[in-house]
């Protein structure tokens, strides 16, 4: 069987934004409009296709993404809807590590808002075109060109309207088209007709400006458009848009475009700029790799059919229907149904038992799943998030993907026998699926503790703990994830022997230890020479370090941001052992915590509230009160925003007083931002209620 549709109609696209931008009321017009759906979705009143979890239509929220494939313009379209709240932001990271374009949607009204910037640096990182759709046109207040100054101002971007609003709020009709200087207006009950006609004489003057503009600023970022125009010659449209098709898959500008998806405006001319200036999977560089067995050698492969197959695992999701499922981008090759195939990650092999294309929650049959696609199998029994599947040949290796770390954590009880032995496998299943979710067992206290990175990302997942996998628990309240790290430079000696009759045990190591930058993480070298330590010992002894860092002197939390590097050491020939380096590396480091200053840092949030203005001075001292430090305010309409750093420690419970502090009337997002060390006067209360909360639950 070939491929339906040539890689060059070829289209993976995310859905990207702020929470309540519109991003799923986007995506459900998408499909009514390619004919994916008969019917419009609608968030909230959790018809959504899109959001297909319980708890994600009692929310009115994405909370995790979904993968569907619409077309448009003979062109397939394979869509990635992904969640708008910080702590489900591990949807976003792998949804683009995978995608060829981004459409970002932004709120007309509050414009470029804090998620909105997280979206746009996840795919900076990931170097991802793309085109931004200003929403919600039609609500009071909504602002274009205080948007699109906001995506200058906050986002280091250079937006280039396309297109320009006719009319604002409930005077919003529809748009104009810059590049071919024409208006479109949406008519029918679903917004399904669309009219194009002559531009109104009141937006004439506004057009033509907006017109030269686009073309200048096109034209400072495209060499083959500024020679056209340095020369005086009119610049036809489809010159025009090869011109913007090749700045905008530069990530030299970032095309922008207006509508209002709720009242079914904007989103086919949206369509089209998806398939004009957005890249398919050959219009992106070729994806390196490194080969296995060799590090060093990088592998290029461009997206060609006949290439050795090279893919990566971006999800997984334990499916009620037909098990465990695995979605997959193929950068090259082909995949076939029973194929079995290389997982380079692990050193195992696997096979697809079936291929599924997915439509949210349902799925299709397919064959096989060529270079440029997006698709799902069953069978990979040992595959997780970010592993690579190659020919068994010729193996390779893919970047893994990153995530960070959590920063909440809550001890969960069982109610039952019956609840415990379910609880292994509902833990084992979520934490397969979301990498940022991780489980362990406190011996200490006898309790799981659950971490997360935020109350709501625990919220949901202790609520599909109790409606997916029948457990009941009690949930303790929420403890933050201090860490500790070192303040000072020392040398330190690890020294583990031991003789009871026979052979004994002898391990000698001596340390350098340093404190490294703030998010530098650890890092662990080898500095010995002449086999003071043989090299078979090594990896014992940062075993041995790592087990120590685990628990720090200070207040026994994890230790953060340090540098070890063996220097020297002695062994024996008969006595010493891993075990024994292992010992001596716990012992060394051991002492590095007792005297290296430990201090303790804990994470901060950053926040943004809009308030009204006559609760204003209320809500800062709030912020206040809660060791904040307000970054700036600024006035929006009648109300302001405030932007404001606080510890997380300080903001549990913060959406239920805010809503008393402002009778309901202000709203808020927050989302980690860094780790900093705790003033001197609040360490000891935390010590103290950590080893309270350690005593009660033991």
């Amino acid at each position: 069987m070939s491929r339906e549709t040539p890689l060059e109609r070829v289209r993976n696209i995310g859905v990207i934004a702020h929470i309540d931008a519109g991003k799923t009321t986007v995506t459900e017009r998408i499909l009514y409009y390619t004919g994916r759906t008969h019917r419009l979705g609608e968030t909230h009143d959790g018809t959504a296709v899109m959001d297909f979890m319980a708890q994600e239509r009692e929310r009115g929220i994405t909370i995790t993404s979904a993968a569907t494939t619409a077309a448009w313009r003979d062109h397939q379209i394979n869509i990635i809807d992904t969640p708008g709240h910080v702590d489900f932001t591990v949807e976003v990271e792998r949804s683009l590590r995978v995608l060829d374009g981004g459409v970002v949607v932004f709120d007309g009204v509050a414009g470029v808002e804090p998620q909105s910037e997280t979206v746009w640096r996840q795919a900076n990182r990931y170097d991802v075109p793309r085109i931004c759709f200003v929403n919600k046109m039609d609500r009071i207040g909504a602002d274009f060109d205080r948007t699109v100054a906001m995506i200058v101002d906050r986002l280091g971007a250079v937006p280039v309207p396309l297109q320009l609003p006719m009319g604002a709020e409930d005077n919003f009709s529809g748009v104009i088209d810059l590049v071919e200087m024409r208006a479109i207006t949406f008519g029918g009950e679903r917004g399904e007709e669309v009219s194009v006609g002559e531009i109104p004489g009141a937006f004439q003057d506004a057009a033509r400006e907006a017109r030269e503009l686009l073309v200048e600023r096109v034209a400072e970022n495209d060499d083959q458009l500024m020679v056209s125009f340095l020369e005086g010659h009119e610049i036809d449209v489809t010159e025009l848009q090869k011109a913007i098709r090749r700045a905008t898959i530069s990530n030299a500008i970032t095309p922008v475009l207006a509508g209002a998806a709720l009242r079914n405006r904007g989103v086919q001319p949206l369509l089209d700029a998806v398939v004009t200036y957005l890249p398919s999977p050959i219009d992106v560089p070729p994806v390196a790799a490194h080969a296995v067995g060799d590090p060093e050698r990088t592998v290029l492969r461009a997206a060609e059919d006949d290439a050795p197959l090279m893919a990566l695992a971006f999800k997984v999701v334990a499916d009620p229907f037909v098990g465990r499922l695995v979605f997959f981008r193929v950068y090259s090759g082909v995949v076939r149904s029973g194929e079995r195939v290389e997982n380079s990650t692990r050193g195992r092999r696997e096979r697809f038992g079936r291929l599924l294309r997915m439509h949210a929650d349902s799925r299709e049959d397919i064959q096989e799943v060529y270079a440029g696609e997006i698709a799902a199998g069953i069978g990979l029994k040992d595959t997780f998030t970010g592993d690579t599947l190659c020919d068994l040949k010729r193996p390779v290796a893919l970047e893994a993907i990153r995530f960070p770390t959590p920063v909440i954590s809550i001890a969960i009880e069982p109610r039952t026998r019956n609840d415990q032995d379910r609880l292994g496998d509902a833990m084992q299943r979520l934490s397969e699926e979301d990498p940022t979710f991780r489980v362990r067992y406190d011996e200490e206290t006898g309790q799981t503790v659950i971490s997360g990175m935020g109350e709501l990302h625990l919220e949901v997942i202790v609520d599909r703990m109790r409606r997916e996998y029948r457990v009941e628990a009690n949930v303790g309240r929420p403890q933050v994830a201090y860490r500790e790290t070192l303040t000072r430079e020392l040398r330190v000696e690890g020294r583990f022997v031991r003789q009871t009759g026979g052979r004994g045990q002898y391990g000698h190591c001596v340390l350098e230890v340093a404190p490294r930058d703030p998010g530098a993480g650890f890092s662990f070298e080898d500095r010995t020479v002449g086999g003071s330590i043989p090299r078979e010992y090594i990896p014992a002894v940062r075993r041995g370090v790592e087990q120590a860092l685990a628990s720090g002197a200070r207040a026994g939390y994890p230790v953060v941001d340090v540098a070890v590097a063996v220097v020297d050491g002695s062994y024996h020939d008969v006595d010493s052992s891993e075990i024994a380096f292992q010992t001596a590396g716990s012992m060394g480091m051991r002492q590095a915590l007792d005297r290296g200053g430990s201090v303790l840092l804990e994470p901060v949030m950053k926040m943004e509230i809009v308030t009204p203005e006559e609760h204003f001075g209320d809500v800062l001292g709030d912020i206040g009160s809660r060791r904040g430090q307000v970054q700036g305010a600024e006035p929006r309409g009648n109300a302001h925003v405030i932007q404001a750093q606080a510890p997380l420690s300080e903001t549990f419970g913060y959406a239920t007083d805010l809503r008393s502090l402002t009778q309901g009337r202000a709203t808020y997002s927050m989302e980690f931002d860094h780790y900093a060390r705790v003033p001197d006067g609040i360490v000891e209360e935390i010590t103290d209620s950590s080893a309270d909360w350690r005593a009660a639950a033991g």
